[in-house]
């Protein structure tokens, strides 16, 4: 199924604008659920079930230990469709109190020869209040489910603290586990909140109004120095929360194969997908070693194969999440990565 994505409808979604190619994507998905026997379709081949892999991780029991990344649901839209394409869990937004348009479009654009993309979303959603009628409405409320919060452009960094009281607020008992994202680089000053006094204060605020007591993570940014990354651990570590998800898009741009003119015509925005396995594959290992062994490490960024995924979990992630490498390699990717890791001696 996968050499037919590959083949076929990936050239075609190609040639389309990449933001209009995802939803129409999801779209289709969305009809083609109600045709008569296509859920079972869609398990048979999709979906892969076996006991070795669920992973009881934050009190949570995980079907199997791959998740959608943030920012492929902002909205929770696509929550009912997610597990049909094999997923063990998702995490929808980012979201923020207020509904933003976000930055002006084009602001998604694909890197073929690099299987990568840049985004310049900018928080684009619906806001909490959305968020929450569609959580309410779900069918299928057992699928895992992690809220990534956020805060509005126009609040300014010392009122921040405020609106990730206000999501999380909204957002209790609808969640099974809350992320925290002070780190994408398309929200003007937010990557400047990773510092000890913001965040003690956000972290303070989500978990003065978490009265569910759900599971708190910290998204992190890659491209910090390793001596602001062990103060962001001492945060974790002090504060409470279960721990980190490593890590969020990048800014960085070098060695990439599009040429450097294609680049600067496409500008500013978060790189994933490829690449960051290269700048960032030791990352997880890094984490890990200063980690306390209590805290949780999700993995996520530059996982684009099932190799790739498996090396991630040696290297102590407890999850890992995708989004880029689905793009690329199709509906099929997931099972692809679940086959290997359960035939892998952790």
């Amino acid at each position: 199924m996968m050499s037919v994505y590959r083949h076929f409808l990936k050239p075609y979604m190609f040639r389309k604008d990449a933001e209009q190619a995802h939803y129409q994507t999801m779209h289709w998905m969305r009809k083609a659920m109600k045709i008569p026997g296509a859920r079972s379709w869609f398990r048979s081949r999709y979906q892969l079930n076996n006991p070795a892999l669920r992973r009881k991780i934050m009190g949570i029991d995980f079907p199997n230990p791959v998740g959608m990344a943030a920012g492929f649901d902002k909205d929770g839209k696509y929550i009912d469709l997610l597990p049909f394409l094999g997923f063990g869990f998702a995490e929808i937004g980012t979201v923020t109190p207020l509904p933003q348009l976000g930055n002006p479009k084009p602001r998604l654009f694909r890197l073929e020869k690099d299987e990568a993309l840049i985004n310049r979303m900018g928080f684009n959603n619906d806001g909490v209040q959305a968020m929450v009628r569609r959580l309410e409405e779900r069918n299928q409320d057992d699928f895992i489910v992690g809220g990534n919060i956020g805060k509005n452009k126009d609040t300014p960094n010392e009122e921040a603290h405020k609106d990730y009281a206000i999501c999380t607020e909204a957002l209790n008992g609808l969640v099974d586990f809350f992320v925290i994202n002070v780190s994408s680089p398309n929200t003007p000053g937010l990557r400047a909140l990773q510092n000890d006094e913001s965040l003690k204060k956000i972290i303070g605020s989500v978990q003065d109004h978490n009265v569910a007591g759900v599971p708190v993570l910290l998204k992190v940014a890659p491209d910090m120095e390793l001596e602001l990354l062990e103060s962001l651990i001492q945060v974790v570590d002090q504060t409470g929360i279960e721990g980190l998800i490593n890590h969020n898009t990048t800014v960085r741009r070098d060695g990439l194969l599009t040429s450097d003119s294609e680049i600067e015509k496409i500008g500013a925005g978060g790189l994933s997908g490829k690449p960051l396995n290269s700048y960032f594959g030791k990352r997880t290992a890094e984490i890990r070693r200063r980690l306390p062994k209590d805290k949780v490490l999700i993995a996520s960024g530059g996982i684009y194969d099932s190799s790739v995924a498996v090396d991630r979990m040696r290297n102590g992630a407890d999850l890992i999440e995708v989004f880029t490498g689905m793009i690329f390699n199709g509906p099929g990717f997931v099972k692809s990565i679940l086959e290997e890791i359960q035939e892998a001696d952790f």
